[in-house]
């Protein structure tokens, strides 16, 4: 089969070519660019004319939670939500829908709705009193829970802090209806009911649908169990994958050591499953360094400005983590550091660094994600120990959650040093974008719009927010293409279109190509 693609701009990421405007492919792979192109073949079994559109490797996250996302989508979203009314509102509808539900279940709402960011259990008692409501914030770094829900999982006054967490109280030291990370969360978690498995294959097949409409061609799900590889294992098996994923176990501070052999023992499993492994890998171990500078968790080198008794909430000691990161790293996993503060950043790369040193030189291609705020100082540090600098464009503009919550946390001087993209770019750093879906919009397109203006929705400021960190457009796409393909170590197949690599297009939907119209 041989086709010829033209009639538009293509975008190659080649260095010596990055633009050109045909394309031949031969049984699926890519046999000659441009004028060599049109000229490869006499005749061709098909012409595809791109009518002006624009042709792109497709894309790739290099950070999402699709199975979450999916399962997100199909219950009590309040992704649009816009007010607390509104939040209310859904509740109680959802409570009368479902009388026999044990408990009512959402997520999405936005942080920067509530004073502080902290919801009150009273306010969600008024609308559903008499069954417990557990609401998780779009950052998923918080939990809004009602009086029944604090009740059943024995959260009162008494209750100390746990190790990764905070209960936020009122004067009195009575739960106001806010936890805050995972430690905190995982009180109400260990009283939840166990997900119904047909809710969560239905979630699956939601995602499915979101992840092929944009365009997404392979994702990393930067947060699985054994439990929940499984269900894309056997997804896969079915043949039921529209895209490539490789899942990151979550390694946690008080658990990685006995999780380790559950960890290899699910790896070996779908390595040896030779029907999944042709769509699905798990080869990534995922670390949280610290929270999110929203709820004043995330890890500071200097004390918030408006907490200067406070750097944040380290989920590990720099040893803990650098010992835990080497011990992964021996067994062969890639490395996937969730970290928004300086201080976070800082631990990550020394844990890196640690495992570098003492386990010796390999193809590691660890990844720092996240990385809103980074210390000049570190920045060369990404570029000299191999990590992938992985960024959610969307959140690089001054939108609502920056200008309420984050912004008055930071004060002005690191306020202006969030999401610094060219400045590591520059810096040599391998750069590769994602999402962070369901706590952020899936849709590529409008995250490269984010990446090249620093503007929001509303295209404030005229000039870009930050404007010095705008990355050019080549850059942003290869971000969401190659740079992702080499996060994947798969860049000698994917993620570009030269010659030799594989490519598979039909005009009616990409499956490693993405057409988009010019305008």
């Amino acid at each position: 089969m041989r086709t010829l693609y033209s009639g538009g701009t293509i975008v190659t990421n080649i260095a010596a070519l990055p633009i050109t405007d045909a394309i031949a492919v031969a049984n699926g792979r890519i046999v000659a660019l441009g004028h060599e192109a049109r000229a490869w073949s006499a005749s061709w079994d098909d012409v595809v004319d791109l009518s002006g559109r624009c042709l792109l490797p497709g894309f790739r996250d290099g950070h999402a939670h699709p199975l979450s996302a999916g399962i997100e989508q199909i219950s009590l979203n309040l992704v649009t939500t816009r007010s607390i009314d509104e939040v209310l509102d859904a509740v109680q509808q959802c409570a009368a829908e479902h009388p026999d539900e044990s408990w009512i279940r959402g997520a999405g709402y936005q942080l920067s709705l509530l004073p502080d960011g902290v919801g009150d259990a009273e306010l969600l008692d008024r609308v559903c009193p008499d069954r417990p409501v557990a609401l998780t914030s779009n950052d998923h770094h918080c939990m809004w829970v009602n009086t029944r829900a604090l009740e059943l999982a024995g959260i009162d006054r008494l209750t100390p802090d746990p190790p990764g967490g905070t209960i936020v109280r009122r004067g009195d030291g009575t739960p106001i209806g806010t936890l805050r990370e995972f430690g905190a969360i995982e009180l109400i978690e260990l009283v939840l009911p166990e997900p119904d498995p047909q809710h969560v294959a239905r979630g699956l097949h939601a995602a499915l649908g979101e992840l092929a409409r944009h365009g997404i061609v392979w994702a990393q799900d930067a947060l699985v169990t054994p439990d929940s590889l499984e269900v894309y294992a056997e997804a896969a098996r079915n043949q039921e994958l529209s895209c490539r994923f490789n899942g990151a176990f979550r390694a946690e501070p008080t658990r990685w050591v006995r999780q380790r052999d559950d960890f290899l023992a699910a790896r070996h499993a779908l390595h040896a499953d030779g029907h999944a492994s042709r769509s699905l890998t798990a080869f990534t171990v995922k670390f949280f360094a610290d929270g999110v500078i929203e709820s004043g968790t995330g890890f500071l080198l200097e004390p918030y400005e408006d907490a200067p008794h406070s750097c944040g909430l380290p989920n590990w000691t720099t040893a803990e983590l650098s010992e835990a990161v080497r011990r992964f790293d021996a067994d062969g996993f890639q490395t996937h550091i969730h970290a928004i503060g300086d201080a976070g950043v800082r631990m990550a790369l020394d844990a890196i660094e640690h495992a570098s040193r003492h386990n010796g030189p390999r193809d590691r291609r660890p990844v720092i994600a996240h990385t809103e705020l980074v210390h000049p100082d570190d920045r060369g540090r990404f570029s000299s120990l191999g990590v992938i600098a992985n960024f959610e464009p969307l959140w690089a503009c001054l939108d609502q959650l920056n200008i309420e919550l984050i912004a008055p946390r930071l004060g002005p001087r690191r306020t202006a040093m969030q999401y610094p993209i060219a400045s590591l770019a520059k810096a040599g750093a391998t750069i590769s974008f994602g999402s962070d879906w369901p706590v952020s919009s899936l849709d590529p397109l409008a995250g490269l719009a984010v990446a090249v203006s620093r503007q929001n929705g509303r295209g404030e400021p005229i000039n870009g927010w930050i404007p010095e960190e705008k990355l050019p457009i080549l850059a942003s796409i290869a971000a969401y293409t190659s740079g992702t393909a080499y996060q994947a170590f798969s860049e000698n197949d994917s993620g570009s279109l030269a010659v030799r690599m594989t490519m598979a297009c039909d005009r009616s939907r990409s499956v490693s190509s993405w057409m988009r119209s010019a305008s």
